[in-house]
Formats: structure tokens, C-alpha cells, sequence
């Protein structure tokens, strides 16, 4: 067919999405600048962020990649008033990146030679920064405070564990998957492009709760939080442990599993004393984790706590 006689391509897209058996995906544009006009009397500032590995492991991988874009919001509405500074650069590690890590992101050692991220660049795009927010935070934040302690000072808050995807109706938490739900593609697993998608999720208006992404971390991220360590938990009760989803702690050597809320962790402390310790007089480690600690390897506060007496 002559090009010069088909319709604009947004033509077609549009009368494909017209049709019960099409769904259109449209490529991500990076909207920097300018977002919102708004008369809120505070404008604060976040650091979107995603970081590029050799791999798994904070012992023996290293940061390749560090993208982070600065952006002003209203705290009130969690709107996006605007998109600003972006950083990316890119870091040789000192050794050779695994082919199995290339292959997920595609940065090659000819990519990284002799490469270092600026620090002082870093520690300036970090000025008077809020919040910073991640999608899998549990990864990035430890990787990214091991390279640069500026990061542990900094609140954090995390789009994959913070916000309840299954309950607002989507089959996965992955950010391509969240991102093609609201008809948009983009090329992941590169940091600025994964933080550019993490920018326009934030600005997701949630179809449950009915608030923006951003909106729902904010009022959620001073809560205090808490581990529960099921300390001397008598071995056959595993099972119960694993399908309550504890997960198991090889340092410590005890399962343990996340609180969200204070009515969480009482009524976990009353389902230990019953199921698992049986009624009997015990005591469980319970660590609270503010939002300067949550994500982190660090440690937050800790403390034993006695199990609420319990009938057998």
C-alpha cells in the first residue's frame, strides 16, 4: 500500500480502540517541565530513581547505572506540578559485568570503561529532597546508600510495596505491566527510562481508592512500620509460619514477616500466642522502621516484646 494514502497513524490508532478486540499501546513521552498550575502554598520536591546492577548480590555487585529525576508536588492532592533536573550516568564497576546482567539491561563493559558517577552531582541533585520513591526500593536503596551514605538520611518510599496493586484491581505489580495497563510501552530495564515510568505512575489516579499513586505513598509514608521476628518459634510450626507468609531470616535464624499498622502487629502478636507458642509465656523481637531506615540494610529500633497471654 502507498504510504502517502494511509491515514495518520493516531487516526488508526484511534479507530482500532473503537474496536472490542484491539487494545492500543502508545510509546511513553517524557513530559518534563511544566505539569500543573496550582495555588497550594507548599511545592516540595521529590527524586524518582532506578538503578542499573551487576547483579543481585550488595556484597559483590556493584551500581552501573544511576538515573533520578527531580520533581515538584503538591503534598496536599499529590499532584505533579513539574518535572525537572534529570540525572544518568554510568559507572565501571572494576570488573566484568556478567553476560546474564548485560542481557536485562544492556550495558556492556565498553558501555561503562572507565566511567565514574560524579559524586558531588549526586549529593547537589539530593538538595532539600523530600521524599525519594522507587519501584522495588528494597533493591535500590541499599545499593545506592553503600555508594553514597547521603541516601540514608533521605525518606523513602517504595511504588511496588507500598501501594496494594491486587486490591486496586491489577494482575501484577511490575511497572511494565502497570504502565501497559494504562496504554502505554515503553524500553525498561534502563534507569532513566524506568524512572521516567515511575514518574507517570505516580501521577496514576488509583481506580479504588480513587487518589493518585503519589498521594497514596504520602499519607502512608510517616506511618510507623514495623518487622516482627518470630523469635523461638518451635520448629514444627514452619508450615503455619510460611502460609501466614513469614519469610525466613538465615542471620537471625527466625521467620519474620512486615507490619503496616499498629492493629496489624497486635493482632499478629494474638495469632503467634495462640497458633504458633500455644499460650505459653514467650517473647518476640519487634523492630520499628521509620521512613529514614525502611528499605535499608540498617537497622531500626528494636525491642523484645511479650506475647499477649492467649488461651490454649
Amino acid at each position: 500500500m502507498n504510504e502517502s494514502l494511509m491515514p495518520p497513524p493516531e487516526l488508526m490508532a484511534q479507530a482500532l480502540e473503537q474496536h472490542p478486540d484491539y487494545r492500543i499501546l502508545r510509546r511513553l513521552q517524557h513530559r518534563a517541565g511544566h505539569w500543573l498550575d496550582t495555588q497550594s502554598g507548599r511545592r516540595c520536591v521529590g527524586v524518582v530513581l532506578d538503578t542499573e546492577t551487576t547483579g543481585m548480590s550488595l556484597e559483590d555487585d556493584r551500581v552501573i547505572e544511576l538515573g533520578m529525576i527531580r520533581f515538584e508536588f503538591d503534598p496536599q492532592t499529590g499532584h505533579i506540578l513539574s518535572v525537572g533536573q534529570v540525572f544518568d550516568e554510568l559507572e565501571d564497576p572494576g570488573f566484568a559485568i556478567p553476560p546474564a546482567s548485560t542481557a536485562v539491561h544492556h550495558i556492556t563493559d565498553d558501555m561503562v570503561q572507565g566511567l565514574r558517577i560524579d559524586d558531588n552531582q549526586v549529593h547537589a541533585f539530593l538538595r532539600d529532597v523530600e521524599v525519594v520513591i522507587a519501584h522495588n526500593a528494597g533493591f535500590d536503596r541499599p545499593f545506592v546508600e553503600a555508594r553514597w551514605p547521603a541516601f540514608e538520611t533521605l525518606r523513602w518510599a517504595c511504588t511496588l510495596k507500598d501501594i496494594d496493586w491486587r486490591q486496586e484491581g491489577f494482575g501484577s505489580a511490575k511497572l511494565e505491566y502497570l504502565l501497559a495497563s494504562q496504554g502505554l510501552f515503553y524500553e525498561a530495564h534502563r534507569a532513566q527510562s524506568d524512572c521516567w515510568a515511575l514518574i507517570q505512575l505516580l501521577d496514576f489516579v488509583l481506580p479504588e481508592c480513587q487518589q493518585r499513586a503519589l498521594l497514596a505513598l504520602l499519607e502512608g509514608l510517616n506511618r510507623p512500620r514495623w518487622r516482627l521476628f518470630a523469635t523461638q518459634a518451635p520448629f514444627d510450626q514452619k508450615d503455619a509460619l510460611k502460609a501466614r507468609n513469614y519469610r525466613w531470616n538465615p542471620d537471625v535464624r527466625s521467620w519474620w514477616r512486615d507490619m503496616s499498622s499498629q492493629e496489624e502487629l497486635d493482632s499478629e502478636l494474638s495469632w503467634l500466642a495462640r497458633h504458633v507458642f500455644g499460650g505459653r509465656k514467650a517473647q518476640v523481637l519487634v523492630e520499628e522502621q521509620g521512613p529514614t531506615h525502611r528499605y535499608s540494610k540498617r537497622e531500626g529500633h528494636k525491642q523484645m516484646v511479650p506475647l499477649p497471654s492467649a488461651p490454649v
